[in-house]
């Protein structure tokens, strides 16, 4: 399959990007700083331009955008507003404008997180963003044209990332790289659609 892996120079992608390979799909890699096409997900005309780019795709696999930490005593719309720019937007965006360009049958996998299952301090913003992903993924499941197919991954924290980010969420049990690697694989070459992947760990 020819695969676009928006954020593929991330850590996700670092992993993921050498399995796709290894089962013989091509991979285009997309990013704002990196890869060989340029995207910002918090602006859409940088989508479409994307996709003009690259030309239909069998698959868009998303594993970029991060939500911010926040507190909830000072927290407003706009903030909300803000963190949900590229993280729930622009995956959205991914969908609703690639269902017109990418090949008929393609999917798309977003990534969320574990915030819409499991409340934390300092991730209200990631929560809502995270259930707003899983909604937009079943519904879009039943509307998408031409046999095209989405799911969405929800990761915990990530292996990898624990050093950096274990202090942040104490007690979170990370889940394993190669466990999550298995997720977003199946959801590329598998017929799966309107799927949550719960990748907790």
């Amino acid at each position: 399959m020819k695969i676009l892996a928006v954020g593929g120079a991330g850590t996700i992608g670092r992993r993921l990007l050498p399995e796709l390979h290894a089962r013989g799909h091509q991979v285009i890699v997309a990013g704002r700083s990196s890869g060989e096409v340029r995207v910002d997900l918090a602006e859409p005309e940088t989508i479409d331009a994307m996709y003009r780019q690259v030309g239909a795709v069998d698959a868009v696999v998303s594993i970029a955008a991060h939500g911010a930490l926040d507190e909830f005593a000072t927290l407003t719309v706009p903030e909300l507003h803000e963190n949900m720019r590229a993280k729930f937007y622009g995956q959205a965006e991914l969908v609703l404008r690639g269902q017109h360009c990418a090949a008929d049958g393609a999917s798309f996998t977003l990534t969320s997180g574990i915030f819409a299952d499991e409340p934390w301090p300092r991730v209200t913003g990631g929560g809502a963003v995270n259930s707003a992903l899983h909604g937009f993924v079943r519904s879009a499941a039943i509307e998408l044209p031409r046999n095209m197919r989405v799911n969405v991954v929800s990761p915990a924290m990530i292996a990898d990332s624990a050093d950096r980010f274990g202090a942040l969420f104490p007690g979170m049990r990370p889940v394993p790289m190669d466990e999550l690697v298995r997720h977003y694989l199946h959801c590329v070459e598998s017929d799966d659609t309107g799927t949550i992947v719960r990748a907790y760990g």
